[in-house]
């Protein structure tokens, strides 16, 4: 059979592989297109196998957030550079995965990645993850997820692509939890109240401000009201509540919700790519590798 250039032309648009790839498939299928598209399936499915190994630190976060606004989604999806994570095919992707994610209920990273794509379908994301990858050719990671719900308000906030903030409320109202989001994405906070900070972590800077405020020669006493002061200021620092406003630092997080009539239930933020360590690289070799079809 002729492979015609409308031939490999529809199976481009089918495929969205490249033309010579296109070409070669048909011609070894004999310009059957189906069977040319499973052939290039398995072969990309087979491609994609191989990049497991890799290292995906780049990408970006994206929520989703139910019509009601009682729960909502975050979702990271890696990629191993910036440049993919910016196409269009990383942005479909991702937002067909997170969608998902709050459609499914799901909870974790691990129960997404089984989760039919869509309703009835027998595409899972990670079967949807596998051919991303084998038509950008590098490795793409559904790394983790969450979900808040309230039965209040959820507030979602994205800092660009990188940093995802969800905030359940009690009371309150939308505009609320999202300038708590944003205040969360700024500040960074471990929890919500000085209640809910582990008591090693208290133990171990007590430990610090006490080797600090020994150096000092004044009595034990004195020594103790300062490390007990250092402790407050310490805790004011990382817990939510205690946090001055980023909107009005003259104002506690704390004293915000009150004036609402508003209490925050739980919050999640995450950031794309934290805690994995990225690989030095050779640029100029990564290039031949690739040339060389590595």
């Amino acid at each position: 059979m002729e492979i015609t250039a409308a031939l490999v032309k529809e199976l481009r648009e089918r495929t969205g592989s490249g033309m010579m790839e296109c070409k070669r498939a048909l011609v070894e299928t004999n310009g059957d297109i189906e069977v040319a598209i499973e052939l290039m399936r398995k072969a990309g499915l087979a491609r994609a196998d191989k990049k497991s190994d890799r290292i995906a630190a780049e990408g970006a976060i994206i929520a989703a957030r139910s019509a009601d606004g009682k729960q909502a989604v975050l979702v990271e999806v890696n990629s191993e550079t910036d440049f993919v994570a910016k196409g269009d095919a990383f942005k479909v992707f991702s937002d067909e995965v997170v969608q998902c994610a709050l459609d499914s209920g799901v909870s974790t990273g691990e129960a997404l990645l089984s989760t039919p794509v869509t309703k009835g379908s027998d595409l899972t994301v990670a079967d949807r993850t596998k051919e991303l990858i084998a038509k950008v050719g590098e490795k793409i990671s559904v790394r983790r997820m969450c979900r808040v719900e309230s039965t209040g308000v959820v507030g979602a906030y994205l800092h660009g692509t990188r940093i995802g903030v969800l905030v359940g409320l009690e009371g309150g109202d939308e505009e609320l939890a999202r300038d708590i989001a944003m205040h969360i994405a700024a500040s960074r906070p471990i929890c919500i109240s000085s209640e809910q900070v582990p008591a090693e972590e208290i133990a171990k800077e007590r430990e610090i401000f006490i080797a600090q405020a020994a150096e000092s020669g004044k009595p034990a006493d004195i020594i103790e009201k300062m490390v007990d002061g250092r402790i407050a200021k310490f805790l004011k620092e990382i817990t939510l509540l205690g946090q001055p406003f980023v909107k009005n630092p003259d104002q506690t997080i704390e004293k915000l919700l009150a004036s609402k009539g508003a209490k925050v239930v739980r919050f999640e933020r995450i950031e794309a790519g934290e805690g994995i360590e990225k690989k030095a690289e050779d640029f100029v070799a990564e290039v031949m590798a690739q040339a060389k079809g590595a």
